[in-house]
């Protein structure tokens, strides 16, 4: 009888295992073009640009709207880890939903070290909550990398969404998602995250209740850092056995940069997966 054994070692290096920007090659570049792409979108799409949700500078929202009425709504949450970028920097990431008939909203939040995470899912809440009211029909959630978790958020025990909002949701796709806070506790960023094990724990959506009748989709590049892979795998595992419909998505060669490159073409794999309900 043979036995299989496969090592995990411990991770020695908790800021290099979560630095996507240190791990992708050319990242400036990528980075640098992305609020050029996303103006330039803006400004040949149908739009409805900077719509307060809250009474901070940041808590506002973009929509961009089809040409016929809209078949629903998706919302995008950007990343950033909770204290960078905003809704204006993926604009251009509307392009593939709004090409399908759908209306596509992307809110921007207050960051940290101003707010908590907690508090950042809360204004998510509100901003979806708000949209909703503007925008009939069936609603999906996306977001990437931190936005992926913020988006489990709203699938999970306590969401902030109200119930007339949760009833119309039909899907939540985490793109990079992270599922598990506790790991972040280890990185020179938690200076800027303030969590402890407490906090980290209570923002987790891989260890809350799941709302079992949404489906999630959990995506990541299959170039990605193994934190992330690991990551995905993980909510998939855990909401699975709490009864989610889940689909689990490595696309091959993308890492965490371009893995959300697919938003933009409407006959994406990517979008053929946002879209089906």
């Amino acid at each position: 009888m043979s036995t299989h054994h496969k090592n995990q070692f411990p991770i020695l290096d908790w800021d290099q295992a979560y630095d996507n920007r240190g791990y992708v090659p050319n990242v400036e570049d990528l980075i640098a073009n992305l609020p050029i792409e996303a103006a330039e979108y803006r400004s040949k799409t149908i739009s409805k640009l900077d719509v307060p949700y809250g009474p901070s500078e940041r808590m506002v929202y973009d929509i961009f709207l089809p040409e016929s009425v809209p078949k629903g709504l998706v919302v995008f949450v950007h990343g950033g880890y909770w204290h960078r970028t905003s809704k204006s920097v993926w604009s251009h990431l509307a392009e593939g939903a709004v090409n399908r008939g759908w209306a596509v909203c992307m809110p921007s939040y207050e960051l940290c070290p101003d707010v908590t995470i907690n508090e950042i899912t809360q204004m998510i809440g509100q901003a979806i909550n708000q949209v909703a009211k503007e925008i009939e029909g069936p609603i999906i959630l996306s977001g990437h990398s931190a936005g992926g978790h913020l988006v489990c958020e709203m699938m999970s025990e306590g969401s902030p969404l109200e119930e007339s909002v949760r009833s119309r949701l039909q899907k939540v796709v985490s793109i990079s998602g992270l599922s598990d806070l506790r790991p972040l506790l280890n990185t020179k960023m938690n200076e800027i995250l303030g969590l402890d094990l407490i906090s980290a724990s209570t923002a987790s959506p891989a260890l809350k209740r799941p709302y079992e009748n949404i489906p999630l989709v959990a995506w990541v590049g299959g170039a990605e850092l193994s934190e992330f892979l690991r990551q995905n795998a993980l909510i998939a595992n855990i909401w699975y056995g709490l009864g989610v419909k889940v689909t689990i998505v490595e696309e091959p060669d993308k890492n965490h940069f371009n893995v959300v490159d697919g938003l933009r073409d409407p006959n994406s794999p990517l979008i053929d997966t946002l879209l089906a309900i």
